[in-house]
């Protein structure tokens, strides 16, 4: 079972760039396909980015299209999630969540597609 713990979260200011991580402890991550999700105070927990098990198929909310970069480096057992032109309303706890699956080429868009959750990661955007 792959448990994922996500880090780097911090208070950026508006129009600036974070990039958070996914390790996985567990099994390898390379059996996964990962996504983010994240949660604003009083909001239920929205799809972010999600990437399948090979690497080659992305999807995106519509909101982070052109600004968010899901990625995935199998080899440091890591997924990434790189935020430029943050805006206040990013404001959120971001979660990493996996699913075990033999599909390679399938990038999973909702949350009771996932087996595994992190903890999560705050990140603060200041206007």
């Amino acid at each position: 079972q792959v448990q994922p713990v996500e880090s780097g979260g911090e208070l950026v200011q508006s129009g600036g760039s974070l990039r958070i991580s996914c390790a996985a402890s567990g099994r390898t991550l390379s059996t996964c396909a990962m996504g983010w999700f994240r949660q604003a105070p009083g909001k239920e927990r929205e799809f972010v980015a999600a990437i399948s098990k090979s690497g080659d198929i992305t999807s995106y909310e519509d909101s982070v299209k052109g600004r968010f970069t899901i990625s995935r480096d199998n080899a440091k057992n890591t997924v990434y999630l790189q935020m430029n032109r943050l805006r206040p309303e990013d404001t959120a706890v971001y979660f990493c969540a996996a699913k075990s699956t033999v599909w390679a080429g399938t990038a999973y868009t909702r949350r009771d597609e996932y087996d595994n959750w992190g903890q999560g990661t705050q990140v603060t955007v200041s206007s």
